[in-house]
């Protein structure tokens, strides 16, 4: 047993309205206040953004100091939405201030400031959830119901992904990010829902990781920097301690089609969103069946994702229509677990795991492609 005392399963008093403090108010912190506006005990208490102009007309009080904000007595809920280098440190101060944490992705960096978080979060016993969208997305949530289930048989493979072209000319700090740093800086869109799927730390953990990348052509042609730091294509293979792999991807560079690549390979089954969505199932006489199109959806109308009923992925499209509804399912079963005092989708360690990624692929660049020890957060728990 560790001296830690572990958070799995956390549980925090039950709050009848979760007041909701959002620091960073760009594109993504708007989108957040737009649907926090409308999950039902909700209430947005508080507003922060280092440019004044961005708080004008919105609702609860303003801060241009988000250490102000987490101070404040009138958030239970810090809503962490501003560039990936601050998002651990108003972390780490919300939860000093008492305050539960919601922070986009990637919550952390590196692999000091995923530790940080991991150990305030035992120290406080309050909840830090990385804001994961991917996971509420309809095909990896009815996928994750019929795994449960047992439809795949034993899970011994799956795939996850970031697969398209950036917008440089929109996103150019994405490009410098890139610039800089070397590995899978984006892997969590892909790899938290196949780690859900295969049950980690809940049941197995991820042991052992290595990567393994080509050269930077396209960084290299965009900046005229020779010493580019990042791939266009970086590949990363997992093993867990049960023996199932899992295969990660990333690639920003490249022209090609939106995917994240998901796949789940079972003993009885198969199932994969990317590029067209469809599920293949042994029958009891041992031959495939491949479900795709209306025959799919038929298949997929017997498995009910946990906590949400059918006519809130309606309410969930009206509001967020361009994620298919998925950042909205996200905020509504956050705030609901928390009103309820409920353990919540996601806890600290999914966050460490996930994030984890980015700084061990690295490691093992640097290394020659060397396997790497993947970290188990919980201290054996």
């Amino acid at each position: 047993m560790s001296e830690r005392a572990n958070v799995i399963g956390l549980k925090a008093p039950a709050l009848e309205t979760v007041r909701i403090g959002i620091v960073g108010l760009g594109v993504r912190g708007r989108q957040a206040l737009d649907r926090l506006l409308v999950v039902p005990g909700a209430r947005v208490t508080a507003v922060c953004d280092v440019n004044p102009a961005r708080l004008e007309g919105l609702p609860g009080t303003a801060f241009t100091d988000w250490k102000a904000l987490c101070r404040w007595d009138q958030v239970d809920l810090v809503y962490i939405c501003t560039d990936w280098r601050s998002h651990t440190p108003i972390a780490l101060e919300s939860m000093d201030c008492g305050k539960h944490v919601a922070v986009e992705v990637p919550a952390a960096g590196t692999l000091e400031e995923i530790w940080a978080l991991v150990r305030k979060a035992e120290q406080t016993r309050l909840h830090c959830m990385m804001l994961e969208n991917a996971v509420y997305d309809r095909f990896e949530q009815v996928t994750l119901a019929m795994a449960r289930a047992g439809v795949f048989g034993d899970i011994v493979h799956v795939e996850g992904a970031y697969l398209h072209r950036l917008d440089f000319n929109l996103e150019r700090w994405r490009l410098q990010y890139n610039r800089e740093h070397r590995g899978d800086l984006y892997p969590t869109h892909g790899f938290g829902p196949v780690c859900q799927v295969l049950g980690i730390h809940r049941g197995d953990r991820l042991t052992t990781l290595v990567s393994m990348d080509g050269a930077s052509f396209t960084g290299k042609a965009l900046t005229g920097d020779e010493h580019f730091a990042n791939a266009d294509q970086t590949c990363t293979l997992l093993r867990t301690q049960k023996g199932k792999t899992l295969l990660i991807e990333h690639n920003i560079m490249t022209p090609r089609p939106y995917s994240r690549m998901y796949q789940v390979v079972g003993t009885a089954g198969y199932a994969a969103k990317y590029p067209v969505p469809q599920v293949c199932l042994l029958s009891a006489g041992g031959e495939e069946i491949l479900f795709e199109g209306a025959k799919l959806e038929a298949l997929q109308a017997q498995y009910a994702p946990v906590g949400i009923p059918p006519e809130l992925r309606e309410t969930a499209l009206a509001v967020d229509g361009k994620h298919g509804g998925m950042d909205y399912l996200m905020d509504y079963r956050l705030v609901q677990a928390l009103r309820k005092g409920e353990a919540l989708d996601m806890d600290v360690y999914d966050l460490a795991e996930w994030c984890a990624l980015a700084p061990l692929s690295a490691l093992s660049l640097e290394m020659g492609c060397a396997p790497v020890a993947f970290p188990d957060f919980t201290a054996g728990e």
